[in-house]
C-alpha cells in the first residue's frame, strides 16, 4: 500500500484529532435535536417485546450493532447480533414473530438488509431501522424508522463512516437502551447479576456475612478481660484487634493493636490493667446482610480498619476488616 510522503507535525497532528472530536461531538448534538416520536414509538415496541431485540448490520455498522445487542443484554432486555449474510444462509430460523429487529444501515440501502426486510415482516417480527436516509428503502420498510443522518464524516475524505456510525448509531442504541433500563426498573443489583465476573460484581453482590470472620476466628474477649488476655488474643486471631462483649454478648467495644501501642505509650500497667478501662467504646457496627461495598464505605469515610458485625441486638456476630475487603477484591 503506498503512503503519503507528506508528513503532520506533532501540533498538526493535535489538531487534527482535536477537529474529529469536534465533528463527532457536533453531529450528536445536532442528533439530539432531530429525535422525534419515531424514538418513542421505537421505545414503545422495545418494551413490549415479548421475545428477543435483534441487532443487524453490515461492516461498521454490524460492529456498531454489535456492541449495541451486548449493551441491551446487560441491562435488561434480552438481545442478540444476526449477521445479515449469515441470516440469509439459515440463521433466519433465529428470528420468531415475538422478536423486534434493529437494523443499522446509515445509507439505507444495504443490500443485505433490504433483502431481509421483508423476511422479517413476514415472519411477524417487528422491524426499527436506524438509517441516515429518511426515504431509503430499509426506513421505507420499517415499522419505525429513526433518522441518524450527519452534516459531515469526521473523515477528510468525508467517505469513511465514522459520525455516523461510531458517533451517532451508537449513541442512538445506548439511548435506547438507558431509556429501556430506566423503564424497566433496572438496578444496580440486576446490573450485578449480568457482570458476575467483573470487579462491579463482586462489589454489588457480596455482602458482609460471605468474607466476615466468625466462631474461631473471631477475636472476641469478656468486658471484664485482662489487657494481657486480649494481647493473646489479637496475636492467636491475627486480626490486629479483639472485639469486646458483655456477659449476654453485646458488642460494647474494641481494642485494636494501635490502642495497644498508645496503652503502653502511657505506662500503663497491662498485667493488671482491664480492657473495659481501655478500650474504644462504641465500636463502629454493620449488619451482616449489609453489601461489602458499604462495610468499605464507612472504613474510608471513618479511617477505621475494622467492623464489628451485630443483629438487631448488637450481639456480636463477626467482625471484618480492611484485610478481608482487600481478599475478596471490594478494594
Amino acid at each position: 500500500m503506498k503512503t503519503s510522503k507528506n508528513k503532520l507535525l506533532s501540533k498538526d497532528i493535535l489538531e487534527r484529532a482535536k477537529l474529529v472530536l469536534k465533528i463527532e461531538s457536533d453531529e450528536v448534538k445536532t442528533l439530539a435535536n432531530k429525535l422525534d416520536f419515531n424514538f418513542v414509538k421505537a421505545i414503545e415496541l422495545l418494551f413490549h417485546c415479548n421475545g428477543r431485540i435483534i441487532v443487524t448490520g453490515m461492516g461498521k455498522s454490524g460492529h456498531i450493532g454489535n456492541k449495541i445487542s451486548a449493551t441491551f443484554a446487560s441491562t435488561g432486555t434480552p438481545s442478540f447480533f444476526l449477521h445479515p449474510a449469515e441470516a440469509q444462509h439459515g440463521d433466519l430460523g433465529m428470528v420468531c414473530k415475538d422478536d423486534v429487529v434493529l437494523a443499522i444501515s446509515y445509507s439505507g440501502e444495504t443490500e443485505e438488509l433490504c433483502k431481509l426486510a421483508p423476511l422479517f415482516k413476514r415472519i411477524g417480527a417487528k422491524l426499527i431501522s436506524i438509517t441516515g436516509k429518511v426515504k431509503s428503502s430499509l426506513a421505507v420498510l420499517s415499522d419505525v424508522h429513526i433518522n441518524a443522518s450527519v452534516k459531515i464524516e469526521a473523515c477528510p475524505l468525508n467517505l469513511a463512516p465514522t459520525a455516523s456510525t461510531s458517533t451517532t448509531a451508537l449513541a442512538l442504541g445506548d439511548s435506547l437502551a438507558v431509556v429501556l433500563l430506566e423503564m424497566r426498573g433496572f438496578k444496580a443489583d440486576d446490573f450485578a447479576r449480568t457482570h458476575p465476573a467483573g470487579a462491579l460484581g463482586r462489589k454489588l453482590l457480596i455482602k458482609v456475612a460471605d468474607i466476615m470472620k466468625t466462631d474461631d476466628d473471631l477475636p472476641k474477649i469478656p468486658l471484664e478481660s485482662s489487657i494481657m488476655e486480649a494481647l493473646v488474643m489479637m496475636s492467636a486471631k491475627r486480626m490486629g484487634m479483639t472485639c469486646i462483649v458483655d456477659k449476654d454478648n453485646r458488642a460494647v467495644g474494641i481494642l485494636t493493636d494501635g490502642d495497644l501501642r498508645r496503652i503502653i505509650a502511657r505506662g500503663v500497667d497491662i498485667q493488671e490493667a482491664k480492657v473495659k478501662d481501655v478500650m474504644s467504646e462504641g465500636a463502629q457496627t454493620i449488619s451482616a446482610n449489609s453489601l461489602a461495598s458499604e462495610a468499605a464505605l464507612i472504613m474510608e469515610t471513618k479511617r477505621i480498619n475494622h467492623l464489628l458485625i451485630v443483629n438487631e441486638n448488637n450481639q456480636l456476630l463477626g467482625a471484618i476488616g480492611i484485610h478481608d475487603l482487600l481478599e475478596a477484591k471490594i478494594l
